[in-house]
């Protein structure tokens, strides 16, 4: 059986972002794809916001890899000519409730470390117009810092690099065995064509199906119960009125309905947010009464029939049942509490949103757990 140096199982943007550091740091480097082509499941299922870092608590995961991330993904992609701008994103109140939450996520964007050119600025409701004349609020919030990203060309440049440093990619290869060692033993099919192979270490980011595949593996570390959310998107079917994103105050379990939008100019307002137990990505008319009653809290304008439906999205989360925002995991190796439960081994669990920001900070951490540093 053949034996890799190290096996990265996942080639979302996660998985190539840590392919392509694990490649630069000398590791003998394959990739696991079940799809034929990269970033198929949730990184291209998303809305290419590149985030601040304002909601998350201090401290968290979360907060570090999405503030420190976005520094980095922002320096990437104009070093590597990657489509994206710095939009800024308004934060609109559109009642005296709302208004004072907005002096609360000022304070941890703050003590997540958003000073300077990078710290919120606090708005009136005229300011906010003067910026968007269409919108309907009370007072905002301006974050400078956030912006958009092409996604599918970020995530072909992080291919590129890796493979340029010597990584290797199986693409249509799923994992159906993985027996834990070391060495790992991995097995699956592609194309047909059953396989197998030996690994000294493993970096698991298999997004939806990581937890699904290391209780397969009869792991004893830690392991969290499949909670997927999906999330609808809407496009606009003209020209949008705006300049920035737009996003109401938070509302529990998601960031509510927001407008982004895309490199080439389009509109699109989501996702929700509907537990669910299969990957279905289909996004039907039903939703629309309710996109439109929350996008007309800010946005009265919006003309009757211009909302189409657009694409959903899966997010892998950890479900926190004391309804806090669970945190990224980076399960590393060993088999103490909070550990991937084998040598060797690291996992990456509940990778959500902001792990497109995050991945080059997350990448660099995952190889921390199995290498030396750069």
């Amino acid at each position: 059986m053949d034996e890799v140096d190290l096996v990265v199982i996942g080639a979302g943007v996660v998985g190539l972002a840590i392919a392509r550091a694990a490649a630069l740091r000398g590791a003998e480097v394959l990739v696991l794809e079940a799809h034929d082509a990269p970033g198929m499941e949730t990184s291209s299922r998303n809305s290419e916001v590149v985030h601040a870092g304002l909601y998350y608590a201090p401290g968290s995961a979360k907060a570090r890899h999405c503030v420190t991330g976005r520094r980095m993904l922002y320096h990437y992609a104009a070093e590597r000519g990657v489509p994206f701008r710095q939009t800024g994103k308004l934060i609109v109140a559109t009642s005296v409730e709302e208004d004072a939450q907005l002096a609360g996520i000022a304070d941890r964007a703050a003590a997540n470390g958003l000073t300077g050119s990078e710290a919120l600025q606090r708005l009136t409701g005229a300011e906010a117009r003067a910026l968007e004349p269409e919108l309907t609020c009370t007072s905002a919030l301006f974050s400078p810092s956030t912006g958009i990203i092409d996604s599918h060309a970020y995530m072909l440049a992080l291919q590129g690099d890796a493979e340029n440093a010597g990584a290797m990619f199986s693409f249509g290869s799923r994992v159906t065995t993985f027996r834990p060692g070391p060495p790992h033993v991995l097995g699956g099919t592609s194309h047909g064509e059953a396989w197998g192979l030996a690994a000294k270490r493993v970096i698991v980011a298999g997004g939806l199906h990581t937890a699904g595949m290391m209780r397969g593996a009869g792991l004893g570390g830690f392991v969290p119960p499949d909670y997927w959310l999906k999330g609808s998107y809407f496009t606009l079917n003209q020209r949008g009125p705006f300049q920035h994103l737009i996003y109401p105050v938070p509302a529990k379990g998601g960031l509510g309905v927001h407008v982004t939008l895309d490199i080439g100019g389009g509109t699109r307002f989501g996702p929700d947010a509907q537990p669910t137990e299969v990957e279905d990505y289909t996004v039907t008319g039903e939703q629309m009464p309710a996109f439109e009653q929350a996008i007309r809290r800010y946005w009265p304008g919006l003309p009757a029939g211009a909302l189409v439906p657009g694409y959903a999205g899966i997010r892998p989360k950890l479900h926190s049942d004391d309804g806090q925002a669970a945190d990224f995991v980076i399960a590393g190796p060993g088999k103490g509490p909070g550990q991937s439960g084998a040598d060797a081994l690291t996992v990456l669990h509940g990778i959500e949103s902001p792990g497109l920001t995050a991945s080059l900070s997350l990448a660099e951490a995952a190889c921390d757990a199995l290498m030396e540093p750069c």
